[in-house]
């Protein structure tokens, strides 16, 4: 049972009493631990925060998990040689991010059929503790990497550039834009463009986007996005209004959705606003919803969202929301196939770009564009 009233998190309150467990030899070197599910129950905690506490415990070495096995007691005086073990390393920027947990999913189901181990490390939405989780698994010998970068520079940090260049099997599941580094990713351009042909293609001339630019810095992914907004403006002959672009107040993913709240803000007492929004991604599209909800518009009568990503949050919304669909199970896989490959020296492309889809639900209007055409075409009849 954790303690409600200390301040530390309850994944760290877990991680401690299990390594107090270890150190007190109740839990010995090699002993399995009980299921995610039993010890959420013995701690009266969530499976999220235990999954936290694992990551903790193995960034340190304490302890290992093996994919369809369980985990185990590895202390460091153990020298686990995981590279014996068939294991790779997930490098996650949180286990919490609606993104990214689907993607591990999807790996966690792949590496297991393949009989290979998964380690799993959380940054914990810190991008300073990114080299530190790499470098330990290299460290402790792990055969390949998958890594969801903190970075939104979107742009290879020294760690990574290090890896690509003395040739250790790894790939990206989050956005890179250096074209030698390997990736598994989504089409973002072509998703943008997607989303906001959508739009256009329901009627609406004034359409607005939600950049995830945060304090006029540059966004690589922001931009290329953008590019996707502009081309379909372009080819459905729609001007671009300047005024029409909001930016993220705040910056890193967690803080999406308050920014696309704050935008949300905004946009109600703007004297020019867009009759529709594609949002850089769906948390800001969902924050965005809720501050329009909130003081008393409606979603999509007064305004039309569509998404990007398609997070699970966004079907279960006060108003669905339309979205851009990432295949990440196909991602997650894919990027096991790459450093697989890479490992057992079989040729591989160190690229994948996927094609991204649209999923329609409530929040463009669609049903409601397209019943308003049929009652004003059955009244001209």
């Amino acid at each position: 049972m954790v303690d409600s009233k200390n301040s530390e998190p309850l994944y760290i309150q877990v991680a401690n009493d299990i390594k107090s467990k270890i150190a007190s030899g109740k839990l010995q070197v090699g002993h399995q631990l009980a299921s995610q599910n039993e010890l959420a129950k013995e701690y009266s905690v969530s499976q999220i925060t235990i999954r936290k506490a694992f990551a903790e415990l193995t960034k340190i070495g304490v302890v290992y998990s093996r994919v369809g096995k369980g985990s185990f007691v590895a202390s460091k005086a153990t020298h686990v040689d995981f590279s014996k073990l068939k294991t790779i390393g997930f490098v996650l920027r949180d286990i919490d991010s609606p993104f990214f947990s689907r993607i591990l999913t999807s790996v966690e189901k792949t590496i297991s059929n393949a009989k290979y181990n998964l380690l799993l490390s959380s940054t914990s939405g810190k991008e300073e503790r990114e080299e530190g989780m790499i470098q330990h698994f290299l460290d402790i010998g792990v055969n390949g990497l998958i890594i969801a970068s903190m970075s939104r520079e979107y742009v290879a940090s020294p760690i990574i550039r290090k890896l690509h260049e003395i040739k250790f099997p790894y790939t990206v599941v989050s956005y890179m834009a250096d074209e030698d580094i390997s990736y598994v990713g989504t089409d973002h351009e072509l998703g943008a463009f997607i989303a906001t042909q959508h739009l256009a293609k329901l009627g609406y001339k004034k359409i607005g986007y939600i950049n995830g630019v945060h304090d006029n810095k540059s966004s690589l992914l922001g931009d290329l996005r953008k590019k996707g907004y502009l081309r379909a403006l372009k080819q459905s002959g729609i001007e671009c209004d300047p005024m029409f672009e909001y930016k993220f107040e705040l910056g890193g993913e967690w803080n999406d959705y308050q920014s696309g709240y704050e935008i949300g803000v905004q946009f109600i007492v703007s004297s020019s606003r867009p009759e529709a929004v594609f949002a850089f991604d769906d948390l800001s599209a969902l924050g965005f919803q809720k501050a329009i909800l909130e003081h008393g518009l409606r979603v999509p009568h007064d305004v039309a969202i569509v998404g990007f990503d398609n997070i699970r949050r966004g079907r279960t919304a006060p108003v669905p929301l339309t979205t851009i669909h990432q295949p990440l199970e196909e991602i997650g896989t894919l990027a096991f196939e790459i450093v697989f490959k890479k490992i057992t020296g079989q040729p591989v492309s160190d690229r994948k770009i996927l094609k991204p889809t649209l999923i329609v639900r409530d929040s463009c209007g669609a049903k409601f564009r397209n019943m308003k055409s049929i009652v004003t075409n059955a009244v001209s009849n």
